[in-house]
């Protein structure tokens, strides 16, 4: 589950006034503690690994061109399949996929903890990733049956939404909590205390619901989309160890760019499509989802190799490293606040989220100039705020923006569609900007000597400022696209969309 996630559930297909009341109402509160506490563990496990990284990567023996993986195994198997996850909670109902799903992710982190090579670690992120495609839409779908009455729905969705605000910066301390007083193992271990505590809160607490029975699997368009975006990341991703040129790296892409279109097709015609098209076609929706896809990619790219800086080339310790990025997490959710609840809705999205792009853009470009040399308090920090700033000024109204004015029916697809999109655009972010750093470094290295440290160190710090460079490319793309799109003027709520739930 991404930060400031958009509640709108899967399986929530009317308006609040019509969903039927839960019998678990009368221990609401203390469900959605358990649902919180779910929500966090899954938020966590997007910035701990990172920080845990560079231990698991000395400790394994696996090479900077594979490191991506470990991140981008999660993310792609999230993304890919978070559209089914979101069917099948329909399909079987709220408890038992949520219930699945914790076992499940439990069980995966359990088994990459104890991994002992790169590929059993690698396996164990994409099976949690393919868990947590289970669990955020079933989490979601609970809270939108279990808080019936629009204020405290409210309420509820506020507590929920700074739980998962809050996580991505829990996770960087406690990953480096961990890493250095621990091992790097115990980021993943500390997953089966929370997956425990929530199974057992949800045992207690929730009912099981009926499943929907009207509708079904839209088998075929799930294959295409899962197998499309699978080809795709690993595409870019292959380009890093096999060149742009090599027949798999363009074979992957051209297979991962006719099934995309393939699945775009079958929405079409498919009687129960996973993503409605009408979802996407929108204009402000279709901004919003390119906002999030392009600042997606950026973000990844930000978080891992910032983090390979700080502890490679500046010598920061995992726990120090966990700390540096605080000042971003706290910039990015102020900016979030002021431009989400207090800006847009006076101006609307169209200036607000094209600067959001540009002052990403340029933290990015500011971030290039860091050297061997570089002080964190005068060389470091100005950037991570400057990027969190403009993270977000685009993340948090693109979000409430990606569901604003859909159909009730289309509530479901819509929320799903918000976290595919970020976490497949950080997948192909990080595939892409490790590709363009690798190549840098090789670059940098040839006809020198490999063996010298310092040329080493100047060579990281080649293919990080060209990842920074490539990353304010994406913002700068972003820019454009969404000063096209987005209208002008603030949008106007349809009194029979489904209900709009600020996080």
């Amino acid at each position: 589950m991404s930060q400031n996630t958009v509640a709108a559930a899967r399986g929530a297909e009317t308006t609040p006034e019509k969903v039927p009341v839960d019998p678990s109402h009368g221990r609401r509160w203390w469900i959605l503690m358990v649902i919180s506490l779910s929500m966090l563990m899954g938020v966590l496990d997007g910035t701990i690994v990172n920080i845990a990284l560079p231990s698991a990567q000395r400790d394994l023996g696996f090479s900077d061109a594979d490191r991506q993986w470990v991140v981008t195994a999660y993310a792609l198997a999230f993304g890919s399949l978070l559209l089914l996850g979101g069917r099948i909670a329909d399909l079987v109902g709220q408890k038992v996929t949520f219930l699945v799903g914790l076992v499940g992710f439990a069980a995966a982190s359990m088994v990459g903890g104890a991994a002992n090579g790169f590929l059993m670690l690698v396996a164990a992120r994409a099976v949690q990733g393919g868990f947590a495609a289970l669990l955020a839409p079933s989490a979601l779908s609970i809270l939108m049956t279990t808080f019936t009455e629009p204020r405290e729905r409210a309420k509820a969705f506020t507590v929920a939404g700074s739980v998962s605000g809050a996580g991505g910066a829990v996770g960087l301390i406690l990953g480096g909590v961990l890493t250095e007083y621990l091992d790097w193992r115990w980021t993943m271990y500390v997953n089966v205390v929370f997956a425990v505590v929530a199974f057992v809160g949800g045992v207690a607490l929730l009912h099981r619901t009926p499943r929907n029975t009207s509708s079904k699997l839209d088998v075929p368009g799930t294959l295409l989309v899962s197998a499309g975006l699978f080809c795709l990341v690993y595409g870019f991703s292959n380009a890093e160890t096999h060149g742009w040129g090599s027949a798999s790296t363009g074979g992957m892409l051209a297979a991962g760019t006719v099934l995309v279109v393939l699945f775009v097709w079958r929405q079409n015609k498919a009687a129960y499509p996973l993503l409605p098209l009408r979802v996407l076609l929108d204009r402000n929706r279709g901004a919003s989802f390119a906002a999030l896809f392009i600042s997606g990619a950026g973000m990844f790219g930000v978080f891992l190799f910032l983090t390979y800086y700080l502890q490679q080339n500046l010598g920061f310790s995992a726990l120090k490293t966990g700390f540096a990025f605080l000042p971003m997490i706290v910039a990015s959710s102020a900016a979030s606040a002021v431009a989400n609840n207090v800006v847009v809705p006076r101006t609307g999205p169209k200036p607000v989220v094209p600067l959001g792009m540009a002052v990403a853009a340029a933290g990015m470009v500011w971030m290039t100039t860091l050297d061997m040399n570089s002080g964190y308090l005068t060389q470091v920090l100005p950037q991570l705020l400057l990027v969190g700033v403009g993270l977000g000024t685009v993340v948090a109204p693109a979000m409430s923006l990606a569901t604003s004015g859909v159909a009730a029916a289309d509530a479901g697809a819509a929320s799903a569609a918000v976290n595919t999109v970020q976490q497949v655009g950080g997948s192909i972010g990080v595939a892409l900007l490790s590709t363009m750093a690798s190549d840098a470094v090789t670059e940098h290295l040839s006809g020198r000597d490999p063996k010298d440290p310092a040329v080493l160190a100047q060579a990281g710090l080649e293919g990080y400022s060209t990842a920074y460079w490539w990353s304010a490319g994406f913002f700068l793309a972003g820019l454009v696209v969404t000063a096209l799109l987005y209208r002008r003027g603030v949008p106007q709520q349809d009194e029979n969309a489904a209900p709009l739930v600020h996080m």
